[in-house]
């Protein structure tokens, strides 16, 4: 798939803008702060209704402004699909083919991205909350189903640590329901993850290798808060560790066990990856990158967008090659960069925007 071109109203520092891709490489180059990443974060918007730089939306909005509109025109194998979000006071409106999507999970999916920016290090070596972050946001565009489940899991853990914190006297009856709805929806969320960790890992295990010269084995592990043994017995385990969970809830008000108590581990030749060299957590960060592309290619039978925001300083020249090498196997990628001088065996087929305090000019 790939974006033909986008249209963008009161986002960030751009007023009114439209532009026209190439189906293959497109470079904003520009200096620091000149709008060469909000770009990115409005095609990043376009595809998943949320900024990965803020999660407040008003920020997103131009400055005394009351609502903001992206719009953009995305070519698939077999479609043409024009797609449409307006951020309003009210909230957001997304469509698709002109047509008002009522629920989210309906919109999400449609369009694919994978973004590289150099705060993805944080993956490597940040809080638990990251890493469950970039799970939600991956597998809920190839698996719409699992971003249903996970917001009604929300919605209970919600609503069980409202009643917590709400009275003194709590009925275990009523707990108990709470108990069982929690059960339901979070052992799907789990299974759900567990079974994306495990491709993930199938095809990371491939690009790190290859991206290491073959000298380091990467391997990933989910870590539920529940113990987590098989799918059968899952349900059960999650009821048991509620109940042993219970008397520190009360005294907490809060749930302390959960998927939304996950984590993951990154394992280098057996040793976690968190030990490992600044150098080792790029190469690690781009071969899961990498593997993403990968594996949203074989579950949607689509080629995913790339967005690279910065990355080729970071990256030294063989794993910029790696980088490129994936690039030219037909994805549209967008790269924003302050010079082209370091970007080294670039494609011919390019096209370059120099963005310039949010307007846009096309080289």
């Amino acid at each position: 798939m790939w974006l033909k071109n986008l249209c963008i109203k009161q986002f960030r520092n751009y007023r009114n803008t439209e532009i026209d891709f190439n189906p293959k490489l497109n470079v904003f180059v520009g200096r620091n702060a000149q709008g060469k990443t909000n770009l990115l974060e409005s095609i990043y918007f376009l595809a998943l209704t949320r900024s990965h730089r803020t999660k407040t939306d008003k920020n997103l909005i131009q400055f005394e402004e009351e609502q903001l509109q992206v719009s953009g025109i995305l070519q698939k194998k077999t479609a043409t699909i024009p797609l449409e979000i307006d951020l309003t006071q009210k909230g957001r409106i997304t469509k698709v083919n002109h047509l008002k999507q009522a629920r989210l999970s309906d919109y999400i999916g449609h369009m694919n991205v994978v973004l590289f920016a150099p705060e993805d290090l944080q993956l490597v070596k940040g809080a638990p909350a990251i890493r469950r972050k970039f799970i939600d946001m991956e597998l809920g565009q190839i698996k719409p189903i699992y971003l249903s489940d996970l917001s009604s899991y929300n919605h209970i853990l919600k609503q069980r640590n409202t009643y917590l914190k709400s009275t003194q006297n709590i009925d275990e009856t009523f707990l108990s329901v709470l108990d069982d709805q929690l059960i339901e929806y979070g052992c799907r969320v789990m299974i759900h993850r567990a079974d994306f960790i495990q491709k993930m890992e199938l095809f990371g295990k491939k690009k790190h290798f290859d991206i290491s010269d073959q000298l380091e084995e990467l391997s990933i592990i989910y870590q539920p808060s529940v113990n987590f043994i098989d799918k059968e017995h899952l349900a059960e385990s999650f009821h048991i560790a509620l109940q042993k969970s219970r008397s520190r809830d009360l005294f907490k008000k809060n749930t302390g066990v959960g998927p939304h108590r996950d984590d993951m581990i990154f394992m280098i030749n057996g040793m976690e990856a968190s030990f490992g060299s600044q150098g080792q957590h790029r190469s690690l960060v781009l071969s899961i990158k990498l593997a993403e592309i990968e594996l949203m290619e074989s579950v949607t039978k689509e080629s995913p967008i790339l967005l690279l925001d910065d990355v080729m300083s970071e990256l030294d020249n063989t794993r910029q090659l790696k980088l490129l090498e994936t690039i030219s196997h037909n994805i549209q990628t967008f790269i924003t960069t302050t010079s082209l001088d370091h970007l080294q065996n670039l494609p011919d087929t390019l096209s370059a925007f120099t963005v310039n305090n949010g307007q846009i000019v096309v080289n």
